[in-house]
């Protein structure tokens, strides 16, 4: 067959491809979008958690779908209330009523000191998150004309719901064009090419598009309910940070290939042949891993699992299909003003192989000093504090935070959020008795009461989310489960309670806190598992693997410290997350083994042909900068969470992000290399390196490349 001919075929091919690519695409986006399942629990919790079961058995109440809007009105003074604020306020209450459920409120409520007043607005909830978030902003407009001394307020679940889908409004598009600028500012830089970074930069927007479409048909049809926001905000990140990363692999593989083949087409074979293995085995430790989330307890966290994991294998698929051909068809100019030539002169793997050779002049000592370097930061870690309050997960503070605090100066901190204990009509005495004793409690009240469930509203001392608040709702569910008879019968699949059960959203709070530490009880040892299984395979070996884990977890404390001490001290985050732990460990885990396996699978290639010590100073030479480079453009996708409102967001984005440079510039280039340089062949333990297996090495004219 003559050069031309396979020079046309390959040509041929390319373009199939890239029609093949844009056809399944079409196709994706022509999918119907199934109905999203109505979500588990407003928590997403099952129905086993005692706040989940109030929540059904709600729905026998008369008010099921009524929650009210509390008004807080102050003077800006903070002074006392005047008579002719009060007489305002009480005109205000009615024209307050035409947004009430029942077309009524109560009247004025003032604080025993006289500085804060509130109004109870009961409003309908049937209509859903939007419909409630325009409720409480008619609320809201019809307040506006109150004078210019008092400061009005509107908070209550219905604002905090209004709130929370104001501050996601247009945070897709503001992720997606931030994470575009930043991955396409460090293309350019790492291949100081006016045209090689748009390359990549298309197809992995086109990829992440991709995933969100295919997400928002996935996950509503295996009967996981879809939250907006969190779920794809992080799956975008994610896609476009794994799916970058295997495109600076594979260039920097094509490139290398091409200072060795005149025939472009032979050299992308080779490069795709070589990054195969190594691409692979990363994408499936990254989905293997973000499938142990399915074991979570929380809802959100399972269709994060789906949608990530849908997204790893979209940048799997275009990083070996859809680049490969789109960088033949445009050919060498592509890499312009630096195309790479056969016998070209070897500019880049200079700076990596000064640094090997001076870790393995002294392995022992770099791998003690970066040791004690990854424990040092780990011990920022200590006197943590986890559970943000309902007040404390904003970024920036909305009216619905701010009127809690105002409320909680003249009132009880849980009059926003009373707490819902569900009886039995005739325990109703008792139960409030019992709440009532309970210390922490501000009050207790009989509310709504059905045929065979009633309410009893209990008011806490303490700020909802806060330890102390946890401490009372614990309480209070020994206390009222104890009276007797005061069982409500059995929610919607769940056994029957053994008495009254203690719910709404504090108590919802308190129980997400425990399936968080339920969920990293369980996920934390399965995912350590599952990765040190791929890497046996991959590796074929015992102590290598083992090594490797050890070090991710070394690199998640010491990331875990060193964010502690910047929310802790510059930051002013007064916790983390529940949350934030469990999804900062399975990222970090699953995406940090990433670069130890692009360097240990290159170390064990070259080391067939000269020898564990020289193969793994080959491999931090050839693929310093391609790690380095995807490295920083990792951690920089992820710190681009902060752009999003919640303060959840920007601790896993700065937790992963720390962690990332961590194994980029400490473990995968000091570390892992002075482990291997001190063991030798001992590194593959018990597998072997079959000397002389490799091909032939590049002649002494062909450069062997990588960024610097």
């Amino acid at each position: 067959m003559s050069l031309f001919t396979r020079v046309a075929r390959s040509r041929l091919a390319a373009w199939l491809t890239v029609v093949a690519a844009i056809v399944v695409g079409a196709a994706v986006f022509g999918l119907p979008k199934p109905d999203n399942p109505a979500p588990v629990s407003s928590t997403g919790l099952s129905v086993q958690w005692q706040s989940t079961q109030v929540e059904r058995l709600q729905d026998q109440l008369p008010s099921n779908e009524v929650q009210p809007a509390v008004v807080v009105v102050s003077r800006a003074d903070r002074g006392a209330l005047t008579e002719a604020d009060r007489a305002t306020l009480a005109g205000a209450s009615g024209e307050l009523s035409r947004f009430a459920v029942g077309g009524r409120v109560s009247p004025p409520q003032v604080s025993p000191d006289g500085t804060v007043a509130l109004v109870a607005v009961p409003l309908s909830t049937a209509g859903g998150q939007q419909a409630v978030a325009d409720s409480v902003a008619q609320v809201r407009d019809s307040l506006a004309a109150l004078p210019d001394g008092l400061t009005v307020e509107v908070t209550g679940a219905p604002a905090f719901t209004a709130d929370l889908t104001k501050v996601f409004e247009g945070a897709d598009v503001t992720l997606l064009v931030v994470t575009a600028a930043v991955v396409a500012l460090l293309l350019l830089i790492t291949y100081r090419s006016p045209f090689l970074w748009i390359v990549p930069l298309v197809v992995v927007a086109a990829t992440e598009q991709l995933t969100l479409r295919a997400v928002d048909t996935i996950v509503p049809a295996v009967g996981i309910h879809l939250q907006e926001g969190a779920v794809t905000g992080i799956a975008s990140v994610l896609v476009f940070g794994a799916a970058t990363d295997y495109a600076l692999l594979l260039i920097a593989r094509y490139r290398e290939e091409l200072h060795r083949e005149e025939d472009r087409f032979a050299a992308m074979r080779a490069a795709v042949r070589r990054t195969a293995e190594p691409i692979l085995a990363s994408g499936f430790t990254v989905v293997l891993g973000v499938l142990t989330l399915l074991l979570s307890e929380q809802e959100t966290n399972r269709a994060l699992a789906v949608a990530c994991a849908t997204g790893v294998v979209f940048a799997m698929l275009s990083a070996l299909f859809v680049l490969p051909a789109v960088l033949v068809i445009f050919g060498r100019g592509l890499f312009w003003p630096f195309v790479p030539r056969v016998g070209g002169a070897v500019r880049e793997g200079r700076l990596w192989g000064r640094l090997g050779a001076a870790v393995v002049r002294r392995p022992a000592p770099v791998a003690v000093l970066a040791t004690l370097l990854l424990a040092g930061l780990a011990l920022g870690g200590l006197g943590i504090r986890t559970g943000l309050s309902e007040t404390g997960q904003f970024r920036v503070e909305p009216e619905a935070v701010a009127g809690a605090e105002t409320l909680a100066r003249a009132f009880p901190a849980g009059t926003t959020q009373p707490v819902a204990v569900l009886t039995s009509p005739s325990a109703v005495a008792a139960v409030t008795r019992a709440a009532t004793a309970v210390p922490g409690v501000a009050s207790a009240r009989p509310g709504t009461a059905g045929a065979a469930v009633a309410q009893v509203d209990v008011v806490l001392t303490a700020e909802p989310g806060t330890t102390a608040s946890d401490r009372t709702v614990e309480a209070l569910r020994d206390a009222v489960a104890a009276v007797p008879d005061s069982a409500p019968p059995a929610a919607p699949g769940a056994d029957a309670p053994r008495g009254a059960l203690v719910g709404g959203t504090v108590a919802a709070t308190y129980d997400s806190d425990e399936a968080n530490a339920e969920d990293q009880r369980l996920i934390l040892p399965i995912i350590l598992l599952l990765v040190g299984a791929v890497l046996v395979l991959l590796l074929r070996g015992l102590l290598a693997p083992l090594l490797l884990v050890l070090t991710v977890i070394a690199s998640f404390f010491a990331s875990l410290g060193a964010a502690w001490l910047l929310f802790a001290h510059v930051l002013g985050f007064p916790a983390l997350d529940s949350g934030v732990l469990l999804l900062a460990f399975v990222f970090l885990v699953a995406l940090g083994v990433d670069y130890n396996i692009f360097l240990v699978t290159r170390a064990r290639e070259d080391a067939r042909r000269t020898g564990t010590r020289d193969g793994m100073l080959s491999a931090l030479r050839v693929t310093g900068g391609v790690i380095t480079s995807a490295g920083v453009l990792l951690a920089a996708v992820f710190a681009v969470l902060g752009v999003l409102p919640l303060i959840t967001l920007t601790q896993i984005g700065i937790i992963v992000c720390i962690g990332v440079l961590l194994d980029t510039l400490l473990v995968r280039t000091v570390l892992v290399p002075a482990l291997a340089f001190m063991l030798g062949d001992r590194f593959w333990w018990p597998g072997r390196i079959a000397r002389g297996t490799a091909a032939a090495p590049p002649a002494a004219s062909e450069p062997v490349t990588a960024r610097d």
